[in-house]
């Protein structure tokens, strides 16, 4: 097969496994380098778009080197604000959780991930804000048995994002495109640009 026909037939089969109903938010994420990791994670699972929460941090630059350019991948969008953050995602069906060690947390094993789920991340120093922990739908963590109580952001998003991909495995969520054929189209041409 030609390198134009098995990239034209690659673009078809990852767009049809994409999850538009699996979202990441990212708040405040120092390290780009972080960010790139977490945008790979992000490609290799199906997440369609990823959530830039800032409003303490300034927005990272994305390298294309330390990305491997999943983030043309990826839709981003940019908030400043984490209550109206919340609300778009409200609004277009998301249930929130957050990573926070809080006594009312339950493991990442005890989520529903197969539903339409945001999940939110916190700086590599101070975690989730407590307002990003307050406003959630939940907290989650994820079981640990060492004597560190935590990962890094790149590794807890991945791991999250993993169980994801497992449980919507199970349920068959990447057997059918979740675009309607007009989205589809759209999507492809814009991706068969790139």
């Amino acid at each position: 097969m030609p390198r134009s026909e098995r990239r034209t037939a690659k673009i078809r089969d990852v767009l049809s496994k994409r999850q538009p109903d699996l979202t990441v938010v990212m708040e405040n994420i120092h390290d780009p380098h972080n960010v790139s990791a977490v945008l790979r994670s992000c490609d290799a699972v199906g997440v369609m778009r990823v959530e830039l929460l800032y409003n303490v941090e300034k927005f990272p630059r994305i390298g294309k080197k330390s990305s491997s350019s999943a983030n043309k991948w990826l839709e981003r969008r940019k908030h400043t604000d984490v209550a109206e953050c919340y609300s778009t995602l409200r609004q277009e069906g998301f249930a929130i959780y957050a990573t926070h060690l809080g006594t009312s947390a339950v493991s990442l094993y005890d989520l529903d991930l197969t539903k339409k789920v945001a999940l939110v991340f916190g700086n590599e120093h101070r975690g989730v804000s407590d307002e990003a922990a307050t406003l959630a739908d939940g907290n989650f963590v994820i079981p640990m048995v060492g004597m560190i109580q935590s990962l890094n952001i790149s590794v807890a998003c991945a791991v999250s994002l993993y169980e994801a991909l497992r449980q919507r495995m199970e349920c068959g969520a990447f057997d059918a495109s979740k675009f309607s054929d007009t989205a589809f189209r759209e999507l492809f041409e814009q991706w068969i640009k790139l």
